[in-house]
């Protein structure tokens, strides 16, 4: 559930609109298909590994005992920027979205009581954080599936009027509007939308019995995942048209014309937009708060190795990295002021440097399973004696790399074939990128890392 709620939210619930309309129907529907073959290979490796080695913040103590230092430092900071920035990313939606309701209340006095409440959450207790995301990603599924169900009585006419067929799925050039690169186009954006499902291996640690709990949320959180992106595609795809000049809103502020709400308001649900509105509002707060709980945790990692300052260290009463929250919170709260001056320029790059940052996340669980199991196998250890395998090894993690690589550096290939190549949307789109190596390179060179021996990778379970 915790996957579930911090994956679910407004790439699915708003995007998913654009992303039709962009690539038709069949494409969208591809897209996502392709999205969820890289998604659950990443989860299986990370499955893999979370399963044997279950620790709090895993994903840069892997990398740093099975590749590199280095790149564990990079990884982890990398990281912890990342939900950082979505903390203050979901801090501005919120605010946006009580305007709905409330327009004349400023947007900071929202956006300061939900950093409250999400930082309430994460400091009491670990519990309060798993509990709060149980009830979050309650409240998105059972909207899914009323969706769902409400969908496909209108596709077979049951409710309000005759069928629309297959005709919106062949309208025009649909169902692949664009082609190939229109597919090429959205697959940056479909992998974006499944990104918060690595926080099952950064609470691994925290779990209860991770050995058996771990690979089988794991197995469940894919599967029910890609049945809800793209059963929830399919039946969009019936009953709008992909040229339906509404779709194209992906605004936070417009959603009375999210593709769920049409659906609902065509099938005579007249509150569809203050529903949806309300369902939205607790995806953004269910997915600060994930952020705000993979922050601390992998803050609190780099810290307890040394590669941040020692007093992010401290653990309070309850068990939760109390200086990390903190200082995770401050940050995001700064990054979210950045928005209120200079038109927000400031606080577009940030966004746009942290766009790149789930990818890199993901490459680096891809990279680090193929150096896990061949450190594994290298040093006589039997498979068999792993809590779980994934399958399809190496063709799965190598392939995950190249679907990672292919988003990376996909960010904004169009602005390289305009008429005059577009430098200053590339500085912004692939901005993270250099930073990222930045972190890793500076790392390297200052404490003269290498890359770990196969031989000597460290399997300590502790």
């Amino acid at each position: 559930m915790i996957a579930i709620g911090g994956t679910i939210g407004t790439g699915l619930f708003l995007a998913s609109g654009s992303i039709i309309h962009t690539a038709g129907p069949g494409g969208a529907v591809a897209a996502y298909l392709v999205a969820g073959v890289m998604v659950y290979f990443l989860m299986t490796s990370l499955a893999e590994m979370a399963a044997f080695i279950p620790i709090t913040g895993s994903f840069s103590t892997y990398t740093s005992r099975f590749v590199d230092p280095a790149l564990g430092f990079a990884i982890g900071w990398n990281y912890w920027y990342n939900n950082a920035i979505v903390v203050a990313l979901e801090l501005a939606a919120s605010s946006l979205i009580m305007k709905y309701w409330l327009p004349g209340v400023p947007g900071i006095v929202w956006s300061a009581l939900f950093l409250a409440l999400i930082f309430g959450l994460n400091i009491l207790s670990v519990k309060g954080y798993g509990e709060s995301e149980f009830w979050f990603a309650i409240i998105k599924v059972a909207t899914i599936i009323i969706f769902l169900a409400v969908g496909v009585l209108m596709i077979f006419g049951i409710m309000h009027g005759n069928s629309a067929g297959f005709e919106n799925f062949t309208k025009g050039p649909a169902p692949f509007n664009g082609g190939i690169f229109s597919i090429l186009g959205v697959f940056m954006v479909v992998g974006f939308a499944f990104q918060g499902t690595e926080l099952v291996g950064i609470a691994a640690g925290e779990s209860e019995n991770p050995k058996k709990n771990i690979p089988k949320a794991i197995k469940q959180i894919f599967w029910r995942l890609l049945l809800f992106y793209v059963l929830a595609i399919i039946v969009i795809g019936f009953l709008i048209s992909y040229d339906d000049p509404r779709l194209l809103s992906t605004d936070i502020q417009d959603i009375a014309v999210s593709p769920f709400t049409l659906v609902f308001k065509n099938a005579g649900f007249a509150m569809a937009a203050s529903v949806m509105n309300a369902v939205i509002l607790t995806s953004v707060l269910s997915a600060g708060n994930s952020a705000m709980y993979g922050a601390s945790r992998v803050l609190w990692v780099l810290a307890k190795e040394g590669k941040a300052p020692s007093f992010l260290k401290k653990v309070n009463a309850g068990g939760v990295p109390a200086n990390a929250v903190y200082f995770s919170a401050i940050i995001g709260m700064a990054a979210f002021l950045t928005s209120l001056f200079g038109e927000g320029t400031v606080y577009t790059w940030l966004l746009n440097a942290a766009g790149l940052s789930g990818f890199l996340s993901w490459l680096g669980i891809s990279i680090t399973h193929y150096r896990f199991r061949k450190a594994y196998l290298a040093q006589g250890r039997a498979l068999h004696d792993l809590p779980y395998v994934s399958k399809w090894f190496p063709l799965g993690p190598i392939l995950a790399t190249v679907l990672c690589l292919t988003a990376i550096f996909g960010q904004n290939y169009a602005a390289f074939f305009e008429t005059q190549i577009d430098w200053y949307g590339i500085l912004v789109s692939y901005i993270g990128l250099p930073l990222f190596l930045l972190a890793f390179l500076g790392y390297k060179m200052i404490k003269k890392t290498k890359m770990v021996p196969l031989q000597k990778a460290d399997f300590n379970q502790d």
